[in-house]
């Protein structure tokens, strides 16, 4: 069900939002959050998994392999696709395998368990009882509460409020106005998400194209540089490098990527230029171009007098309230969730405040997150026995190399969901650090090869539609303005033509 921002709606999500900042309130009177800051502040990191954890059977990884599987599957599938397109649907099926793997704790895993939420602890199996229900309440709190809440909200957030902002115009579709188009969203892809600049951008990138035969290509790379590209310069910009940055990657670590962000997304917009200037606007009709000439509106701006400075407040969020560390200048550390919270205030005010015209405009609802929110429920529970095998097993793996680590990560979010694959990858590369490297959440990693890892979930997952959240939400928008976009594998044509040799410049230049 697709649920719309108009009327009652809108404000059964803003009343949602204040019970639950009351709820926080009142929380925080019994001392909850700051219980939860304190154990965060006050526990040592760990540079290896404690001692006494056994790890799962390779097993009882199907459950997430099979989740993998429909998420890829089933929406091409021609007996499936229709149905899979129901978000209570996708519940049946996150439910059933979270729930399996669940059960393989309750019942089956008699070993400790590694906790991580709200800090890092031994759980020890009950004994004289069957039910294991404190090591399934130990997994749950790790999926759920530590990883899948901050990440969920962040993108509720900048979903929510980029909404709220629309780019309306008609500019003369040249080689030289959409490869500026390119560009701005290369910048803003990592300031507020790839989801959020893709959102912004896609319309008024299509109206300019409006009188154009040949825009394919176009939407093709804006799905290479904004749906996945662009958006590693900061940990809100794609969803893997904010685990990471839940993980204990520091804010502003990202930025050492500039290079080769500058470096793909200009060789993109080179390609493009070129390939737009002298192949494609060439062959647009004379009758096209006229009218393109002919039809022009200036860009109007609506809807950021409100939205942009809270955007920028949720980019403030996840760099100040982190309750692992002080905010700047002071020795005070924010308290367990104030930042999500912080988020869901802002969310309300774009609601609240925001101009329900612009929204209506952007044709704005909450079938995309929902979706989101839904799929990844299942990707958080159902990965947990694939984290711990690599926590306690990760050093058996034949992946070392900084460019090991990128092809494995990226070949992977190529295919899968690229975030639960960056998780995959960083917790493989924990089990081999040292002390001299970039201290994380319960361990130390090798600075290239994160980098390694953090460029091949986010630049990989641009080869294919699936590979991340956004380019399927930007093909849908184009085919219904009208751009016949390829199929699943006409577009890897595309991706192996184009991109896949600019990774293999990456790869030599920067991580051998």
């Amino acid at each position: 069900m697709i649920l719309s921002i108009e009327g009652r709606q809108r404000r059964v999500v803003v009343s949602a939002v204040l019970i639950v900042v009351a709820l926080y309130g009142l929380g925080c009177l019994f001392g909850w959050p700051q219980l939860g800051r304190d154990a965060v502040v006050g526990a040592a990191v760990e540079t290896h998994a404690p001692a006494g954890l056994v790890s799962p059977h390779v097993v009882w990884v199907l459950p997430f392999v099979a989740l993998l599987g429909c998420i890829a599957i089933l929406p091409l599938a021609g007996a499936t696709q229709q149905w899979w397109e129901s978000n209570l649907h996708r519940f049946y099926v996150v439910i059933v395998l979270a729930m399996i793997t669940l059960l393989y704790y309750l019942i089956v895993h008699q070993a400790p368990v590694d906790g991580h939420w709200p800090a890092h602890h031994l759980v020890e199996k009950q004994a004289g009882t069957t039910l294991q229900w404190n090591l399934t309440w130990t997994v749950l709190s790790n999926a759920i509460m530590g990883e899948y809440v901050p990440f969920i909200v962040l993108l509720l957030s900048l979903y929510t409020i980029s909404g709220g902002i629309r780019i309306d115009g008609d500019l003369p579709a040249h080689p030289v106005t959409n490869t500026v188009f390119l560009a701005t969203g290369a910048l803003l892809a990592s300031l507020i998400g790839t989801t959020g600049a893709a959102m912004l951008l896609i319309r008024p990138l299509l109206e300019t194209n409006r009188e154009r035969k040949h825009s394919v290509h176009t939407v093709i790379i804006f799905i290479f540089i904004v749906c996945n590209c662009g958006g590693c310069l900061l940990p809100i910009g794609d969803p893997p490098l904010f685990l990471g940055y839940l993980m204990g990657v520091d804010f502003f670590w990202t930025l050492h990527l500039w290079k080769e962000w500058l470096f793909i997304n200009g060789a993109l917009l080179a390609i493009y230029y070129l390939w737009d200037h002298f192949y494609y606007y060439p062959r647009e009709t004379k009758q096209d171009i006229a009218r393109d000439e002919a039809e022009v509106r200036p860009l109007t701006f609506s809807g950021w007098k409100i939205n942009a400075p809270l955007l920028l407040g949720v980019v403030g969020c996840v760099a100040l309230l982190d309750p692992s560390k002080p905010i700047p200048g002071t020795a005070w550390h924010p308290w367990l969730y104030l930042r999500e919270i912080c988020e869901l205030m802002l969310v309300g005010i774009s609601l609240y405040f925001g101009n329900e015209e612009v929204r209506r405009k952007n044709r704005f609802t909450f079938a995309a997150i929902i979706e989101v929110a839904v799929l990844f429920l299942g990707i958080f529970i159902c990965m947990q026995p694939a984290l711990e095998i690599l926590n306690i097993r990760g050093s058996e793996l034949p992946v070392r190399t900084p460019a090991q680590f990128f092809w494995a990560s990226g070949m992977l979010s190529s295919v899968l969901d690229n975030a639960p694959t960056y998780l995959v990858f960083f917790e493989t590369a924990k089990t081999f650090g040292k002390p001299t490297d970039l201290p994380v959440s319960g361990g130390y990693i090798e600075s290239l090869v994160l980098a390694a890892i953090s460029l091949g979930s986010v630049f990989m997952g641009a080869m294919t539609y699936i590979g991340n959240g956004p380019n399927f939400m930007v093909k849908a928008l184009a085919e219904e303005a009208g751009v016949k976009m390829p199929s699943f594998f006409n577009y890897l044509k595309y991706s192996f033509g184009i991109l896949l040799p600019l990774l293999l410049l990456t790869c030599l230049l920067f991580l051998l």
